[in-house]
This record gives C-alpha cells, sequence and structure tokens, in this order.
C-alpha cells in the first residue's frame, strides 16, 4: 500500500468511528508495510512461532540467540542440521524447537510453500499454514499481517487486540473472541489497521 493509499484507508476509517478519529489524531497513520521477500519467509514465520505467548522483549531475546546459533540466517537447512541442545540453549521450549524444526521439515519436502503462499487468500493461508505443528490462527495472522502485509486481517485470539479493543472503546470488559469478530465487521477491509490502533491504545495513558 503506497503512502497516499494508507492515508486515505486511516481517514476513511476515522470517518465511520469517532474512537478512531480519537486514535488516528494520537497516533498518527500506522507504518506501511511492505511485504517481507519471498526468501526471507521462513525466518519471519519462525520468529512468529519463536514470539507465540511472550512478552516482546523475552521473545527478542530468544529470536537473537536463535539468529546468532544459526550463523546469522534462520533458514531450513540450519535448523535441520541443529541439535535439539543447540535449539534449547537458545532458551526455546521443546514445543518451540518442535515447532521451527517441523516447519523446515514440511518446507523442504515442498508440504508448505512459501513461495506460492502469498497468492492464497487469508483464509487459505491460515488453513496452508497450521498443517505445521505449533502454528494456530494466530501464528499465520501474524504472518499474514508482518510478513505478507495484508490489509483485512482480524486477530480476534491476540490478547493485546481485544484488550485495547475493550480499553479505547470503553467496553468495560474486555471482548471474548467471538465479540470482537462482530466488533471489527464494520472496519473492513481495513481491520488490520484498527488492530494496530488496538495496540497504540494500550500505550496510552489512564
Amino acid at each position: 500500500m503506497t503512502a497516499p493509499s494508507l492515508a486515505r484507508a486511516t481517514a476513511s476509517l476515522a470517518e465511520r468511528d469517532p474512537v478512531l478519529a480519537g486514535l488516528v489524531h494520537r497516533h498518527g497513520p500506522p507504518p506501511r508495510r511492505r511485504p517481507v521477500r519471498i526468501d526471507r519467509r521462513f525466518e519471519s514465520l519462525a520468529e512468529a512461532i519463536v514470539f507465540q505467548q511472550l512478552a516482546g522483549r523475552a521473545a527478542a531475546t530468544i529470536h537473537g540467540r536463535l539468529v546468532a546459533a544459526l550463523g546469522g540466517t534462520v533458514t531450513p537447512a540450519a535448523v535441520r542440521a541443529a541439535s535439539a541442545e543447540l535449539l534449547a540453549s537458545c532458551g526455546l521450549s521443546r514445543a518451540k524447537a518442535a515447532s521451527i524444526r517441523d516447519l523446515a521439515e514440511k518446507v523442504v519436502s515442498g508440504q508448505i510453500d512459501l513461495a506460492r503462499v502469498g497468492r492464497l487468500s487469508d483464509e487459505e493461508v491460515v488453513d496452508h499454514l497450521t498443517q505445521v505443528r505449533g502454528i494456530g490462527p494466530w501464528t499465520a495472522q501474524m504472518f499474514l499481517l508482518g510478513t505478507l502485509g495484508r490489509l483485512d486481517v482480524w486477530p480476534t485470539g491476540d490478547y493485546g487486540v481485544r484488550a485495547g479493543f475493550g480499553r479505547a472503546w470503553g467496553l468495560g470488559a474486555i471482548p471474548t473472541p467471538a465479540e470482537l469478530s462482530s466488533l471489527g465487521e464494520p472496519f473492513r477491509p481495513f481491520r488490520s489497521l484498527v488492530a494496530w490502533y488496538c495496540w497504540r491504545s494500550m500505550d496510552d495513558p489512564d
């Protein structure tokens, strides 16, 4: 999305909803999301696995150790060659190490085609990636958002989005994933941008 197109999308959301208008005024437009190059998609997806259910700083530390341990780049070949002890030394749990290794095996076998995945619909991407052990809808949605740069991703299972929406819109309680799904409908086809503002709302002072 070009900068002018992003500005128009943000302005359209602000016109639809006064809460969003306030968020746009405070935080400005979201950053442009450039799709990650095909040859970096594996590394990006492995990073999303590392970040599952961890605070950002802790996850970034573990990911940095993983990158260093694998010689500076996380590739299927490097993951397959790494011992269980090496992966554990980076701080990866046994489950996450198994997930990243399963991803590497499925990419090498061709069961997961990261070169083709960009041509799939959002729903097809989720179905394709969740074949991998340990990759659920949240991880697939983070890949859609951060790696493919899709505009209408609505991660209803993300606690930050749920809590941010509840706070910004003054709901009094954090909406459930099912409730958030309905609440997001008016913001199609730019729900990825709304998710970004939900995260930003968590940084706002009380």
